[in-house]
Parts: C-alpha cells; structure tokens; sequence
C-alpha cells in the first residue's frame, strides 16, 4: 500500500521557472511523513498533485502502482483524505454535519447516513476534541475550532492515506501537541500520514522522515537528524541557526541566531 510520486514536474501558467522539479516521494503506511521547506518551496504544490487536483507536467502519482488519474474518485475517496491549508465554507453548515461530509463517499446516491456513519461521525468529533461544537454553525467557530472539525472530517472518512497541509497552523499549544499526537497515534496505529509544516523543531519531534524541499527541488531526505543539519538549513534558509539535541524529546532543537551572534 503506497502513495508514490514520481519525478514529479509543475509549472503554473505564467511562472517563468518550475514549482515542482522531478520530485520523488513515498507515503507508506505506518509512517508519519513530514515536508518542509521556505515559503514558496513547492509544498503546498506537492499536497495538490499526491490529491489529484493538479496534474504534472510530467512525472507521475501513483497509488498502489495505478496512476492516481486511473483511479475512481469514490475510490480515491475512502482511501485519500486531505486537510488543505484553507478552504471556503459558503453555506451555514453544523460542525457536525461538515464533519459528516467525510462519509459522503460510503454513501450511495440519495441515500442517508447509517447508524455506523454516526458512530464513526461522532468518534472523529471526540478525537478532535470537538463534540461540544457539533451542533454550531461553522461559521461561528474560531479558526482554530474551525481546524479541527476539518480534521474530524477527514477521519470521518476512515482513509488509509491522511494528508494535511499545515494542520497546527491556527491551534493553540494544548490543542497543536493534542492534534500532534493524534496523528502519531494514527501512523503508530498503520495510517499513513503527510503532513507539511513551518516548525521545523515539532516536524522533528513527530514525525518518523522529513522531506526538504527548495526552489521545487529536495534538497534533503530521511529521519530528522539527517535531514535538520546546520549546515542543510542554513543553506536552505539563508539564515544562522544552532541545532542541538533536546533533553526532553532526543529529537534536533532548531534555535535560529542573530545573525551578529552567527559571526561572533
């Protein structure tokens, strides 16, 4: 079981240069996949075409060895959940019935939720810590609620493959490390999860293999301590930066340097 890309290829209409340049990745079960890199790196690039919503310019996404294109949407569906960076809710909708969403691809025709799709419904809401929200408008809620009942809903589709873009991005500490340790609670149980991410110091505490990409291209790949180097970042970055061990964790601490410091 395996979502693979394959020297990869993207440009957008216009762009001068490629977003995406041969790239290769692997989300294998069990595993808890972390991409980073600089602000337009190509990350959020990468989510769209391992989805389906882009397609390359060459290379190729497969899964299972089926291009994805071969695949059938309600297929893809139960098998792929995404949590994009953003999205636009344009209709009132309670937290539970967006989260309730996610079963639409179990569903046939017109037909309406079982008892098993409440359960299930209901135990995303719960692992998100989101029940007491079930029955509020989703326009009402923070973004940061907001986050996690659109994760809910892509647990409510019971997906072998879980990818998010920025997940932690508008959570407080108590529910950024809660909804960190869900989704290493889920690749430890076999899922296999992709998550792009900013902080560098937590995509090295959680996740098991980091992917490092720059001007579209992976500058670097394998488990954390190979991948948060000081000299790797520093290059990629163009900024100081010390990398230790953390005491706590064992796990490289990123502690970025005046650059005064850097030169003393």
């Amino acid at each position: 079981m395996s979502l693979e890309a394959r020297d990869l290829v993207f440009r957008y209409a216009g762009a001068s240069g490629r977003t995406l340049d041969r790239v290769d990745l692997d989300v294998r079960p069990g595993r808890l996949h972390g991409v980073i890199g600089p602000n337009g790196s190509g990350k959020s690039t990468l989510l769209r075409l391992l989805t389906g919503v882009l397609r390359p310019e060459a290379g190729r996404v497969e899964l299972d060895g089926r291009s994805l294109g071969d695949v059938h949407r309600r297929v893809r569906a139960r098998r792929v959940a995404v949590v994009p960076q953003s999205e636009s809710i344009a209709f009132p909708l309670l937290a539970r019935e967006l989260v309730g969403m996610g079963r639409y691809p179990y569903l046939r025709g017109l037909a309406s939720e079982g008892a098993r799709d409440r359960d299930v419904v209901a135990e995303a809401l719960a692992r998100c810590d989101v029940s007491h929200l079930a029955e509020r408008n989703v326009q009402t809620l923070s973004g940061g609620e907001l986050q996690r009942v659109r994760i809910a809903r892509a647990l409510a589709q019971e997906p072998e493959f879980l990818l998010l873009d920025e997940p932690t991005s508008s959570l407080d500490m108590g529910h950024e490390m809660a909804i960190l340790e869900l989704l290493r609670e889920a690749a430890d149980d076999g899922m296999a999860v992709l998550w792009i991410t900013h902080h560098l110091g937590v995509a090295g505490r959680f996740s098991d293999e980091l992917t490092l990409l720059s001007c579209g291209r992976v500058v670097a790949h394998g488990p954390p301590s190979f991948v948060l180097r000081e000299e790797v970042l520093e290059d990629v970055y163009q900024w100081p930066v010390e990398v230790r061990v953390d005491p706590a964790w064992g796990s490289p601490r990123i502690t970025p340097l005046r650059r005064r410091e850097a030169l003393e």
